[in-house]
């Protein structure tokens, strides 16, 4: 048997290609990692056929904001987000971060990209921030590691904070790195990760924390290394720190990054809840994206950001989870609910909201495109085979069936899919990790956060 598959009879076929095309009854036929043919009976010839008959198909999800490493500090009612300000919960949270080592990185990464794979996300870009001294130099090389292990196409944003609190930042002198080091550092992942060819399973992005908690050097300096060498950029920006910013250096965030040029077609930002109208056009004048994420806005009690406003500008907008300790999941099909709902709760203030099927694509093409990708986030014949597939033959799908573009955020499907692909290889599939031992992944992984984190914080985890 070669190296093909067919997905035969597949019901319907959501493309998010740029005629928005939806196939029905068709066939899909991969080579290697691409896709080859979409069409109706399709000669099987000598490969490998996967009965989609009860599938609707997607592209897979991706993700453009998280933080793998939070994943052990969920569900914690002594720090209760939604009822604390951004300042009392930092205060909270980061005397566990300084705590996390390479084991606890290893194992959050493993738990988060589990859930990424098991609910459609095939390509998963996270902000790597913690850097202790119980972690070294190893959390991006620990979670390339688990990313293996599991398949999904992994862009790691080597992050650091450079700023000393009595500087004004809000970082513990054991998360702080200086610029030199964490460059160093870039440069030594770019050389043992970084590819840039089609198919691509792993990446590097220069992603200095926050403008706040890092010396303006350290994003100016971040900024000549990645456009030297061919790097996206990413950081934090328009979460609360604009007046922090003002008063630091006169001018709103947005102006002070493009002043120093850390804006363009290879730089997107988290969150934006904070940017102005005016600032849309900056943004969209110099290609710069955006990863909203909706679950972390709406706990946090912030601006909903106007997508539709944003979308009139030009920008790009895209999809992430945000860090566990703020979202308490890594499901991406339940920020894809999450941001639809929201958006349209202000439907009648701004003049309309985005349909699912546009809030789909925002995940998926907007993904593809902020991660400056374009052999991903669509299904067409030449790109990779990156999908996931949901059971239409439930009882609780009956009845939406008509519109399988619109259903996942519409109808509210966020469980788990029936199959992850990446690649034209099958990660998931009827509720198993391919080629996983969960069971004993999960039992390790509790070991770690009892021996590593809970142990240490009693109080805090009860």
């Amino acid at each position: 048997m070669g190296n093909q598959k067919l997905l035969t009879n597949i019901r319907s076929l959501v493309s998010c290609d740029g005629s928005d095309t939806v196939y029905s009854d068709c066939d899909l036929l991969i080579d290697g990692y691409k896709i080859a043919k979409i069409g109706k009976n399709l000669p099987q010839g000598d490969a490998q056929v996967i009965d989609a008959s009860n599938y609707i198909v997607y592209p897979g999800l991706v993700n453009t904001h998280h933080h793998f490493f939070q994943t052990f500090v969920r569900n914690l009612v002594t720090i209760d987000y939604p009822n604390l300000l951004v300042v009392d919960w930092l205060d909270k949270i980061y005397p566990i971060f300084s705590q996390i080592d390479s084991e606890v990185i290893y194992y959050s990464s493993l738990v988060a990209m589990a859930d990424l794979l098991k609910h459609g996300c095939t390509t998963a870009f996270d902000h790597q921030y913690c850097y202790t001294k119980k972690t070294g130099k190893e959390a991006v090389d620990r979670q390339m590691e688990a990313a293996s292990l599991l398949g999904i196409r992994y862009h790691a944003g080597r992050g650091c904070n450079t700023l000393e609190r009595e500087k004004g930042s809000t970082i513990p002198l054991e998360m702080l790195e200086t610029t030199d080091e964490f460059l160093l550092d870039c440069e030594r992942l770019m050389k043992a990760y970084h590819d840039p060819n089609p198919n691509s399973m792993s990446q590097i992005v220069v992603a200095p924390c926050q403008p706040i908690n890092s010396y303006q050097e350290t994003f100016e300096e971040s900024l000549a290394f990645a456009r030297k060498h061919g790097l996206r950029l990413h950081t934090h920006l328009g979460e609360g720190e604009n007046p922090i910013m003002m008063e630091r250096y006169g001018k709103r965030t947005l102006a002070w990054a493009e002043e120093i040029g850390f804006v363009g077609e290879d730089v997107w930002f988290a969150h934006g809840w904070e940017l102005q109208k005016d600032e849309y056009d900056v943004m969209a004048k110099t290609g710069t994206g955006l990863s909203h994420c909706p679950a972390p806005a709406v706990l946090g009690g912030f601006p909903i950001i106007d997508i539709p406003a944003m979308e009139r500008a030009g920008m790009n907008v895209s999809l992430g989870c945000d860090g566990s300790a703020t979202n308490d999941s890594s499901n991406l099909l339940d920020s894809l609910r999450m941001a639809y709902l929201a958006q349209s709760y202000h439907s009648k203030s701004r003049g309309g909201a985005p349909s699912a099927y546009e809030m789909l694509k925002m995940a998926t093409v907007g993904g593809a495109k902020t991660l400056g990708r374009d052999d991903i986030g669509s299904l067409e014949v030449g790109k990779a085979a990156d999908l996931f597939a949901i059971d239409a033959n439930t009882l609780p799908l009956a009845g939406t069936l008509h519109d399988p573009g619109n259903l996942l955020a519409r109808v509210g499907y966020t469980g788990e899919v029936a199959m992850t692909m990446v690649g034209g290889d099958i990660k998931f599939k009827d509720g198993e990790l391919v080629g996983i031992d969960e069971v004993r992944l999960a039992v390790q992984a509790e070991q770690a956060c009892d021996e590593r984190l809970r142990s240490l914080f009693p109080t805090i985890f009860r």
